[in-house]
């Protein structure tokens, strides 16, 4: 019996793809870079804000303005991460029937801390019970560890039999995998089925609702 459903939440629970875009293009621009399409960010993004401008950047890693790129892109996002990010379409119905259902719903993300937190707010209110970003200067490592998983499932107060995890890309099937817990791959995010099979998702699903079945609603 399933006790507890943890969700990623960028392209599995919001569609924030164009603001996530937009506030990478602003910040490539403040340094004279190139702008990137929205179909390179789609694959750009899933491994944190960081991960994301070096893949932006050009020559990533090398580049002596990946610093100060990251910090404008964190201002310019937290400031603009409303204005095109919205919930997939079932997903705030299949959040109600869950909760109806009495099982525990998390968040864990590789996003900023602050950022998580907010957007949860913003568009579930009190349908997510828990909700955890990027927080690795407390010790909790990003996904594809486990350690934001164990974290969501203590402070739901469910274990490891009877929790599942819902993603959209291979980040999240390795994360389910390292916390030994079966994953729901989602085809609406930002990968297709072919990476999901390819990474071993036990289920893969094409609109929230399905999410109910799987869990025994």
């Amino acid at each position: 019996m399933i006790h507890g459903v943890i969700f990623d939440l960028d392209g599995t629970l919001l569609n924030t793809l164009e603001d996530l875009c937009d506030s990478t293009n602003y910040a490539l621009s403040e340094f004279g870079y190139p702008s990137r399409t929205l179909e390179e960010v789609r694959t750009f993004v899933g491994n944190g804000v960081r991960k994301l401008i070096e893949r932006a950047i050009p020559d990533g890693v090398a580049n002596p303005n990946l610093e100060s790129c990251l910090e404008v892109f964190k201002k310019h996002y937290a400031e603009n991460m409303y204005n095109k990010t919205s919930p997939y379409d079932g997903v705030l119905e299949m959040l109600k029937d869950l909760r109806l259902k009495g099982i525990h719903t998390a968040v864990v993300s590789n996003k900023f801390d602050e950022a998580v937190k907010n957007l949860c707010k913003k568009y579930f209110g009190e349908l997510v019970q828990v909700a955890i970003g990027e927080d690795e200067a407390n010790g909790v490592r990003k996904k594809p560890a486990p350690d934001s998983v164990f974290r969501a499932m203590s402070e739901l107060q469910v274990n490891i039999d009877n929790v599942i995890y819902v993603g959209d890309s291979e980040t999240d099937v390795q994360t389910a995998k390292n916390a030994e817990i079966d994953c729901i791959g989602c085809i609406w995010g930002f990968r297709d089925r072919d990476v999901l099979v390819r990474e071993g998702a036990k289920y893969i699903i094409s609109e929230p609702a399905q999410i109910l079945e799987i869990v025994g609603g």
